[in-house]
């Protein structure tokens, strides 16, 4: 049974930095691209940075240059580190995978940033 469990958000003020965490388990994790979603009141879903087996990340316009997502394959996570937040950053954030052709997510976890 595939499993994403995301912890770390919060409540933070504009400027500050959060750090989420994304535990996974049921799959062979190493081999897997990992993704980091994120879904604002009133809006559709988008991506945020995601990370190939290999390494490679990728990250979304908005995000680039203060968020940094990172693997440990050693412990089945990914990490996401938010630096200099923004009220526009508000959201659940999803991890997310996908696996024998079906997309995985987390419960997802809540992030807001206050002005």
């Amino acid at each position: 049974q595939v499993q994403l469990v995301e912890s770390g958000g919060g409540f933070v003020q504009a400027g500050g930095s959060l750090s989420l965490s994304c535990a996974v388990s049921g799959i062979f994790f190493r081999s897997h691209s990992m993704s980091w979603y994120r879904q604002a009141p009133g809006k559709q879903r988008e991506l945020v940075a995601s990370i190939s087996s290999g390494y490679s990340t990728n990250y979304a316009d908005s995000v680039k240059g203060r968020f940094t997502m990172v693997r440990d394959n050693a412990k089945n996570t990914v990490h996401l580190q938010m630096n200099s937040l923004r009220p526009d950053d508000t959201g659940v954030y999803y991890c997310n995978t996908n696996f024998n052709f079906r997309e995985y997510w987390g419960q997802g976890t809540q992030v807001t940033v206050s002005s």
